[in-house]
């Protein structure tokens, strides 16, 4: 038996196990796409917020 045969046969019970409901995976994707968003939204504003802050500070101190 050809080792290859065995990984395509594994690979299309997997397929046929799994196939049948696309809602579990689509779930899962969603789930990621908006934890990535939000890391992505955490680190932009700890970046923009502590360079904001330092230059507010620049400003109020130049004004007094």
């Amino acid at each position: 038996m050809n080792p290859w045969s065995a990984w395509e046969q594994l690979a299309v019970a997997l397929r046929i196990h799994f196939g049948r409901s696309q809602r579990g995976a689509s779930l899962v994707e969603y789930a990621l796409l908006v934890a990535l968003i939000a890391v992505v939204c955490i680190v932009a504003v700890t970046l923009l917020g502590s360079n904001a802050s330092k230059k507010f500070s620049s400003v109020g101190s130049a004004i007094r």
